[in-house]
């Protein structure tokens, strides 16, 4: 059974593709971001992500770190607490798999200033 995609503050839709709470060691999914939008400039307080750019291109934003342009393909390492935001730069929606570890929740979630 696919998970149902749902819309979030960071103005991307998600798709929790394994994200148990029996497995706190990492989660995984998918996000997509429509043509034109930024995210919302954002840390994960305890968490380190990889993203994974599935479709799609654009800019990614690594506080500490030069903006990156960035394609199918890419993988961005981001640092647990590192301020992030990415743009979609295309004309298609970009699909980005999200790798966390440990498990993303939503408390970890912490806006910050770009």
């Amino acid at each position: 059974m696919t998970a149902p995609e749902f819309y979030t503050r960071e103005r991307v839709f998600v798709r929790e593709v394994g994200n148990d709470p029996a497995y706190v060691r990492a989660s995984r999914a998918l996000v997509r971001v429509e043509p034109g939008v930024t995210t919302e400039h954002h840390a994960l307080v305890g968490v380190v992500e990889v993203y994974v750019i599935v479709r799609g291109t654009g800019i990614m934003h690594l506080d500490g770190a030069s903006d990156r342009l960035v394609a199918a393909g890419a993988v961005v390492r981001i640092a647990a607490g590192q301020g992030q935001s990415v743009t979609n730069t295309g004309a298609e929606d970009m699909v980005i798999e999200c790798i966390c570890t440990p498990r993303f929740q939503p408390d970890c979630y912490t806006p910050t200033m770009g």
